[in-house]
């Protein structure tokens, strides 16, 4: 159904979500990793930005093998990160400056220091024996079947206690939880709640897809067409079709049971989706009313940055999600910084710049609801972290040819003059770069021309748009270095929308812009005049057509 004017739209579907990384935001206590405190000290900061959703990576309990994503306790926060009465001062300070909090919940697994683990590896008739995922040898000691671990290697450890191996989809530290067991679901129902209760306003849900394995234990088939969009071509991870080790349906029930929840306290959910068919599996999770509010999946994570590459993932998205709502993120943590990604080569710092303008504004053009994360308000770069200094394992793993996820991680920039760029007084936990120095928060605030000034504008603007919040989408046929679009929305004129995804200048003719005329406060260069556009290089245009 196209909406009306009339039409109110969830208020999720017209926000904006900002990742926040509690490791890499702001020290207050001078151990060289953020903490709760410095996220509620800069919350005037991110209301600035002009977004509705602060999203945070875990800050739970953890031996920190994953930087949070193996928890040991799920009620609590780790000592790290402060305690639960700092976490409760940042939720009383977000509503108090408008903003919402998601927390990220990791269900699929645990660390192997959590309690229910140590307990159910101990031995095989233990109260939670089958909390997770066991299975004797082949008669040979091999494992039970060729599932891979996305992390390197086989997902399945050997214990030497129960004389079983133990599946695990990523850190052998991380054993899988089996949730065919209804009181391992019921457990992280009850955790989810302890979080509601506390004034959460929603849940990002990692790994959503990998909640249930095959109870048979199939082997997976080779992959038909290799995956690389969710991991990169050196990761043999990418050789398998995934249909026996993630993707279950009986996925189906147990979200439906979260929203459930989530629906008694007007809560909100989105879904991290990295499957072979993520579209398929994004449909599935969002159609109707009772299962994810929404998801996103890796597809314009990826090094490719083109317009029929953005087109055509949205246009499937809007074929095969028909009653369901995407959101749309081009950087998060585990992907290297859209502003280097996306470059063509090594651009000077102005182009950078606007490339970064370039993409944001036009992934807020999309339809659907935008994920964005910290510092690429900066248009921060990646950082080239040397092998001694890395602390991610899955690149350590992998390098060289894979360096991990710790260049799109270091500390937030935010005074240039101060040592660390005033992240913190110690030692940070990864390196601030040097040429980030020069894009800190302090800089950039006083530049009326930055690109953080830029976003707080752009999506000022947004909001006095309601094609872009709630309008339909179609693209036109244009030059392939450029992407054109159009949101109709039922009583407002149709918004349209040009941009040059190139480091080069771009002119074309475009008859339907005869009759348009031009938007003023996105901030974007570009003219369209007499049918002829004309853009600067990653530059943009903006219009309405005229009856």
């Amino acid at each position: 159904m196209t909406p009306s004017s009339n039409d109110k739209a969830p208020w999720w579907q017209e926000a904006i979500i900002y990742q926040v990384y509690p490791r890499s935001y702001l020290d207050t206590n001078g151990d060289g990793v953020g903490d709760l405190p410095g996220i509620t000290a800069k919350l005037d900061y991110i209301a600035s930005l002009g977004v509705d959703i602060v999203w945070l990576s875990p800050f739970f309990k953890s031996p920190m093998k994953d930087f949070g994503y193996d928890i040991s306790d799920y009620c609590d926060v780790d000592p790290l990160f402060g305690t639960l009465d700092d976490f409760d001062k940042l939720i009383a300070k977000a509503h108090s400056v408008g903003l919402k909090i998601m927390i990220d919940q990791v269900m699929s697994h645990t660390a192997d220091a959590h309690p229910w683990f140590v307990e159910s590896r101990a031995n095989r008739d233990n109260p939670k024996s089958d909390w997770y995922v066991w299975s004797d040898p082949l008669p040979d000691g091999n494992p039970p079947n060729n599932w891979l671990s996305v992390f390197g290697g086989s997902a399945w450890q050997w214990d030497t206690r129960r004389k079983q191996y133990y599946m695990h989809n990523f850190l052998v530290s991380q054993p899988q939880l089996n949730f065919h067991n209804p009181d391992v679901q019921q457990a992280h129902l009850d955790a989810l709640r302890f979080w509601l209760e506390r004034g959460v306003d929603g849940v990002r849900m990692d790994a959503c897809v990998f909640h249930f394995h095959d109870r048979q234990l199939r082997s997976n088939p080779p992959a038909l067409v290799r995956d690389t969009s969710t991991v990169t071509d050196v990761n043999p991870y990418g050789m398998q079709a995934h249909i026996h080790d993630k993707t279950q349906p009986e996925n189906i029930a147990f979200l439906q049971k979260v929203r459930a929840l989530l629906d008694e306290f007007g809560a909100v959910s989105i879904g991290e989706v990295s499957s072979d068919d993520a579209l398929a599996q994004m449909a599935e999770y969002t159609s109707g009313d009772d299962k994810l509010h929404m998801a996103y999946s890796f597809n314009l994570l990826t090094p490719e940055f083109s317009s029929a590459h953005i087109r055509r993932q949205v246009e499937e998205f809007n074929e095969r999600v028909k009653d369901g709502w995407g959101s749309w993120s081009v950087g998060n943590h585990d992907a290297i910084r859209v502003a280097t990604r996306w470059a063509n080569g090594e651009p000077t710092p102005a182009l950078r710049t606007s490339l970064s303008k370039l993409v944001l504004a036009l992934q807020l053009s999309l339809k659907g609801t935008p994920c964005l994360y910290q510092g690429d308000e900066l248009a921060l770069t990646e950082a080239d972290v040397p092998f001694e200094l890395l602390q991610d394992p899955y690149g350590i793993t992998f390098w060289p040819e894979f360096k991990g996820r710790d260049g799109c991680r270091t500390p937030m920039p935010w005074t240039s003059e101060a040592p660390n760029a005033g992240f913190t007084s110690g030692k940070p936990w990864l390196p601030v770069p040097a040429e980030h120095l020069a894009l800190a928060e302090s800089v950039q605030d006083q530049d009326p021309q930055s690109m953080l000034n830029f976003q707080r504008a752009i999506i000022h603007w947004r909001r006095t748009m309601p094609q872009l919040l709630r309008g339909e989408i179609a693209f036109y046929d244009v030059p392939e270095q450029a992407l054109a679009l159009r949101r109709d929305l039922e009583g407002h004129a149709p918004l349209v929308a040009v941009f040059n995804v190139t480091d080069q200048p771009l002119s074309f003719d475009w008859p339907q812009a005869a009759g348009a005329a031009p938007l003023e406060g996105h901030g974007l260069p570009g003219e369209v005049a007499d049918g002829k556009v004309t853009l600067p290089a990653y530059g943009g245009w903006f219009g309405t057509l005229k009856a």
